[in-house]
């Protein structure tokens, strides 16, 4: 488990391998994700937007970006938190994940970002 808190939003991360396949004579390796968002600070903060850099050990970095997360834009009151599950398929046996989400501060109408920790996506038997 991976944690960070920016600005007073607590990011915690678990990430799981799930299995590896065959997709166009082509080895993909899947994992899911865990994310908790947790808000420690005194203001009710909404997430708007996601921006991930996916790292492969063979390949190119790919970005993701896109509106709120598995189609929601949680409101998270303070003490309040957001957990949802998501996956990512790479190609190459090791990798890994960062990210931001863009929040609004609904007492100053300001954005700001939350830094989401890198996390490793690892297929088990490599490390064997």
């Amino acid at each position: 488990m991976i944690q960070q808190i920016t600005r007073g939003i607590k990011i915690t991360v678990e990430s799981k391998f799930e299995g590896s396949f065959l997709k166009k004579q082509i080895l993909h390796h899947a994992f899911m994700y865990h994310i908790t968002i947790e808000n420690q600070s005194k203001d009710v903060v909404q997430l708007l937007s996601r921006h991930w850099k996916i790292l492969e050990s063979m390949n190119s970095p790919q970005y993701v970006n896109g509106n709120g997360v598995v189609g929601k834009k949680p409101v998270l009151k303070p003490g309040g938190n957001h957990t949802y599950q998501s996956g990512s398929l790479i190609t190459s046996p090791l990798g890994s994940m960062t990210g931001t989400y863009i929040m609004i501060n609904f007492s100053t109408a300001r954005k700001f970002n939350v830094d989401v920790p890198s996390f490793k996506l690892s297929v088990p038997y490599l490390l064997n």
